[in-house]
């Protein structure tokens, strides 16, 4: 039996190492909810990132390695920063702002290079791969696209809260 062929989702001829700001969902395998103690419980009290305030259950075990995993992205690659991420029950979402502000001594890391890094390192502390084998990025190309990007994920969890059918 033949396999379906993937549709490409990276941009042709695109260099996803140069300057530029990328918005990165990551889901589970299956789309299993491993990230969340309680998924549908009552909002706990606000969990502090960044200078943000993001309203959501308590992280799991597994969810609490997703999230140190995402931390360690500057300290491996000191040209990428997290300007915001949110762990969901089965994904996560990041925005990765790539910069050459500290000069490129070394080869530049690459988009697929840093989730691909932040993947295998959250699969061995977990004993287990627990991820889908592709991601979804998209290039931010402006400030009105950055803003509307950043609040959808800073919102995410509230309105995945307060759909009813994960009540």
């Amino acid at each position: 039996m033949e396999r379906p062929s993937r549709k490409p989702n990276r941009l042709p001829e695109y260099d996803y190492s140069q300057n530029g700001a990328y918005f990165v969902t990551i889901c589970t395998a299956e789309k299993k909810p491993l990230f969340w103690d309680t998924v549908g419980a009552a909002i706990s009290r606000p969990q502090r990132i960044d200078d943000d305030f993001i309203l959501r259950p308590p992280l799991s075990e597994y969810g609490r390695i997703a999230e140190q995993g995402i931390l360690n992205i500057p300290r491996c690659y000191p040209t990428v920063t997290i300007k915001k991420y949110c762990i969901m029950p089965n994904h996560i979402h990041l925005i990765l702002l790539f910069s050459d502000e500290c000069g490129r001594l070394i080869a530049a890391p690459t988009l697929s290079r840093v989730v691909g890094q932040m993947k295998r390192w959250v699969s061995k502390q977990i004993g287990e791969g627990i991820w889908q084998k592709t991601y979804f990025d998209r290039v931010i190309r402006n400030d009105a696209e950055f803003e509307r990007i950043w609040r959808y994920i800073h919102e995410n969890p509230l309105k995945y809260l307060l759909k009813e059918e994960n009540i």
